[in-house]
This record gives structure tokens, C-alpha cells and sequence, in this order.
């Protein structure tokens, strides 16, 4: 386990469970301690099954490669499977990360993968930074198969979600899905899509979008807390997944390079497909997540 602390942020981060920034919380200029992310509340990191706090990395894809395929029109081939739709966040979240750098705030973690069934080969590292108004996350994956592969990355915070929090974002589109969120199409959106609104996030039913041309910024308010939550991301990281449980007290912004279902499913590789990376390329992005007071 490590620690970081800056300012009046801190974090708690476990390599061996998959490089999981386990929790995030920020004093404010009131005294009041708030989770940033949504905390473990006594639950221990696990790469048995998806853990749903903090925030983890996601490769080398993101979200669902239905049936285990991986498919991007000039390679297909299967990954094992991990979820019973077949494999879902990728490795990086049921892997050790070494610890290369510890400081006061902030850490560098890299995962290598040189075997296993599949044609993945490739280095992975985190460099996760506290500044004192924010927790930054850069990720990048470098391919080491001897073969172009294709490849995606992103990241899956967990927000606290109370009855009043709004969340505000634009984009100019999503996927349009059928069963199980496998995509069917794409839908454009002329007014920068259902968040631009601020609408109040918590449903009755099960929110889950997959957006295409985000500007990269989201914003999450909730007056009885007190706290605003900006979350920002790089280009590279364009295809954000929100997700929510009926009526559940979290919510999820997670900014990734493709869109749901992109390793497998022809609609989503349409829309936005995975990178295809030569033998040594690399494939980065960054997202940063900032409190302040309301």
C-alpha cells in the first residue's frame, strides 16, 4: 500500500491489486474532510472481480470484448475470459503493478505482460501525481509483440451519488445499443447530449452511455455535499463511459479511447475503434480529477 498527500488531498493506492487508487479524499477551506472517490467502505481490493471504488486502469482495452474477441478488421483473435459475457477491462486491473517511484505525492507503477494465450505482449505504467488541487493520472501502454496489435486504455473512477448531484458534460454523440450494451449504431446529438442539460444523475433505471466527440471535460455538483468534482481527460481518452445502477448512490465517468464493445462488436469498431499499434508504438493518455468547494 502507498500513501500520497499533497496539500489537502490524499490517497491510498495498492499496486498488487492492479494499481487501484483505492481512495481520494480533499480537505476543504471549511474543514471538512470529503471522498472525492467512491471509498473502499471496508472492502479490500480484489482482482477477483471489478472493484467498485477508487479508480483503475483499463488495458489493453477498455469495457467489453464480447464472447473474448478481439476483432479489428486485420487481426482477430480470443482473450480469456473473465466476466460471463466474456472478457471485460481488460489486464491491468487483475495484475501486480511494480512500484518504480514512491514520493510524498506521487508514484509510478508499471505492469508487464510476456505471456499468455493470446498474441498480448506489452508495458504498462501509471504516473500518478497529487499537486495539492488535484489527482493527475497518466497511462501508457507500449506494445512488445513482434506484431501490430490493436490496443485501448482508459480509467474507471467511482463518484459518490446522492439525490441532488448533477452532472454536467457535452458531447456530440453516443452508441445506440441493443441487448446487453452491445452497440447497433450511433446516435448524434445537435445540443451536446443528455448532460449538457444538468439534469439530476440518479434514475430509476440503469444509465449507461457510450459518448463519442466529448470535449473532455465533465463536472459533478451536489449542493448537500458541498462539493464539485472537474474531471478532465486528453484527446486520446474522447469515448467516456458513463454508468449507473438503477437508483445506486455512485456514478461512473470513465475516460477511455474507445468506445463499449469496440474489440468485438463491428457497430462500436465503427464509431470508434481500437489504436493499432506497430511493434515498440505507445499509446497514452491522461485524466485529471479536482475538488473544490461549491
Amino acid at each position: 500500500m502507498l500513501e500520497l498527500q499533497a496539500g489537502g488531498l490524499d490517497a491510498v493506492i495498492h499496486p498488487e491489486a492492479g494499481g487501484i487508487v483505492a481512495s481520494l479524499g480533499w480537505r476543504g477551506p471549511d474543514g471538512r474532510r470529503h471522498d472525492v472517490l467512491r471509498p473502499a467502505a471496508g472492502q479490500e481490493p480484489s482482482t477477483a472481480s471489478p472493484n467498485f471504488f477508487g479508480t483503475w486502469a483499463m488495458l489493453p482495452f477498455a469495457n467489453r470484448a464480447f464472447g473474448c474477441v478481439v476483432d479489428d478488421g486485420q487481426a482477430r483473435f480470443r482473450v480469456p475470459r473473465n466476466d460471463p459475457d466474456g472478457a471485460i477491462h481488460g489486464f491491468g486491473w487483475q495484475a501486480a503493478w511494480a512500484v518504480l517511484r514512491h514520493e510524498r505525492g506521487q508514484a509510478t507503477l508499471e505492469h508487464r505482460r510476456g505471456e499468455g494465450p493470446d498474441p498480448y505482449r506489452y508495458r504498462a505504467r501509471q504516473e500518478i501525481d497529487l499537486d495539492g488541487s488535484g489527482l493527475t493520472i497518466r497511462l501508457a501502454i507500449t506494445n512488445e509483440a513482434p506484431i501490430a496489435l490493436p490496443f485501448g486504455i482508459g480509467h474507471h473512477p467511482w463518484f459518490p451519488c446522492a439525490p441532488d448531484t448533477r452532472l454536467m458534460m457535452r458531447s456530440t454523440g453516443a452508441l445506440v445499443f441493443g441487448e446487453a450494451f452491445r452497440a447497433t449504431g450511433r446516435q448524434a446529438f445537435a445540443d451536446g447530449g443528455p448532460y449538457a442539460r444538468v439534469p439530476l444523475f440518479r434514475s430509476a433505471e440503469v444509465t449507461a452511455w457510450s459518448f463519442l466527440g466529448w470535449d473532455g471535460r465533465a463536472r459533478i455538483e451536489t449542493p448537500s455535499t458541498g462539493l464539485a468534482i472537474s474531471l478532465s481527460a486528453s484527446d486520446t481518452l474522447g469515448c467516456p463511459v458513463v454508468w449507473a445502477p438503477a437508483e445506486a448512490d455512485f456514478l461512473c465517468v470513465e475516460p477511455q479511447s474507445h468506445a463499449i464493445g469496440a474489440p468485438s462488436e463491428p457497430a462500436a469498431r465503427a464509431a470508434s475503434p481500437l489504436r493499432r499499434l506497430a511493434p515498440g508504438e505507445t499509446l497514452e493518455g491522461w485524466l485529471r480529477i479536482a475538488p473544490e468547494a461549491i
